[in-house]
């Protein structure tokens, strides 16, 4: 058992959520904290409008002809502007996958940022072929790439069934103990694929794998969930797992959206309650999460990129809505832990 701030009176804090001012968040009210039919008309009406009004629009309004933003080339070298980073944006707004220009973006990363033989995502493009080249696939782009083609509804794209194999066969999860295998990829990046394996590339990889629906699930997928799972419980989400006395880095704390490359409890806790895996180790993270909830129930932005993306989102230091709507989904997720 563990201590949590005062119980808050909810549905105040659920109406400031459901105001019309931030659609995505809107819809995700609805679906997460409100239980609505994802059939209903109020679902429905709820998607048409953050394609309609909000920051997705003034996204989408921004986008080039050939389906990329800011400079083509820099997909992933353009921090926050370029294409990878504003798609990752446009999967965690709930843009819609039917919209032509969100195919022509998808599009864009499959065919620039993919390397065809391995399947896992480059952060450079070749100049000679246009595609991704193998000397840049890293992990942590490849999971946010797999996590937003899927949300944008490209699960089915053979390419992204490729970089889903690519993260059951490459994702590593060593905990210092190991050397990394004779593998031109785990030895170009020692940062990515060294002795302790990056936190933010398995964080995104099992965000990615978490992303595709049960019923998808090759045993394959299955397995790595449950291997990357491991991983972090093993280090209670943010410890260091070989003295969990020690934090493994301050920052993971601190609670912001969107996140690009790296993560925070809060989007390792969601990704826990999406798979329904409750377990003691994630307790310490819950208790901190609940802690940060202001008297009047809210929750503040505490880490931003905003003047680096396509637009801002909120504000840093102030009432988030996009905290509020995730803390909310994880605690009531967890509720048999938190009583």
């Amino acid at each position: 058992m563990y201590p949590t701030t005062s119980p808050q009176p909810e549905q105040p804090v659920v109406d400031w959520l459901l105001e019309a001012d931030n659609p995505s968040v809107r819809y995700f009210a609805l679906r997460d904290l409100i239980g609505r039919d994802p059939a209903s008309p109020e679902i429905d009406q709820a998607r048409q409008a953050i394609m309609q009004a909000g920051p997705v629009p003034a996204i989408l309004g921004k986008q080039n002809l050939d389906g990329s933003w800011d400079l083509a080339e820099k997909f992933y070298t353009s921090k926050y502007l370029g294409t990878v980073w504003t798609l990752l944006i446009l999967a965690e707004l709930a843009a819609d996958p039917a919209d032509k220009r969100v195919q022509r973006a998808c599009e864009f990363i499959l065919s620039h940022s993919q390397d065809p033989d391995s399947g896992g995502f480059s952060y450079q493009m070749s100049a000679r072929t246009g595609e991704g080249l193998p000397s840049g696939v890293i992990p942590c782009l490849t999971g946010n790439m797999v996590y937003s083609l899927i949300r944008l509804g490209h699960l089915e794209d053979p390419r992204v069934q490729k970089a889903l194999v690519w993260i059951t066969t490459r994702q590593r999860t060593d905990d210092g103990e190991t050397s990394p295998p004779s593998d031109p990829y785990y030895k170009r990046y020692t940062n990515c694929f060294g002795r302790h394996s990056c936190h933010m590339g398995v964080a995104k990889a099992l965000k990615a794998l978490a992303a595709v629906p049960e019923t998808n699930r090759t045993p394959e997928i299955a397995a790595k969930i449950d291997e990357l799972a491991d991983y972090f419980l093993t280090h209670h989400l943010y410890r260091k797992s070989h003295d969990l006395s020690q934090m493994a880095k301050p920052g993971w704390l601190r609670l912001g959206f969107p996140l690009m490359y790296n993560t925070d409890i809060l989007e390792l806790l969601e990704v826990f309650a999406q798979l329904n895996r409750s377990d003691p180790r994630l307790d310490d993270a819950l208790a901190i999460l609940a802690s940060k909830r202001q008297p009047d129930g809210r929750w503040l932005l505490e880490n931003t990129f905003n003047g680096k993306m396509q637009i801002r989102i909120e504000q840093k230091g102030k009432p988030s809505k996009w905290i509020t709507v995730k803390a909310l989904k994880v605690l009531r997720a967890f509720t048999p832990r938190l009583v």
